[in-house]
């Protein structure tokens, strides 16, 4: 992963109908995005409480060295 990258996927499932989590590297939003065939969906995933979840800097960082 370059250095410079906005987001990072954390997770992906499936090639041409699936679905991936993205975390913005700069403010550690995670959002959903399901796709099938050349249609797909964003949208911010969100915790019991209907509030976004954000990934800690430290978890980032984290992410960061595993690529």
């Amino acid at each position: 992963m370059k250095s410079d990258e906005r987001f990072i996927k954390i997770y992906a499932h499936g090639k041409i109908e699936g679905s991936q989590i993205l975390v913005d590297t700069e403010t550690g939003v995670n959002y959903y995005f399901r796709f099938s065939g050349y249609a797909g969906g964003l949208t911010p995933l969100l915790d019991e409480n209907g509030k976004p979840v954000i990934t800690s800097k430290d978890e980032l960082k984290r992410w960061k060295e595993k690529e």
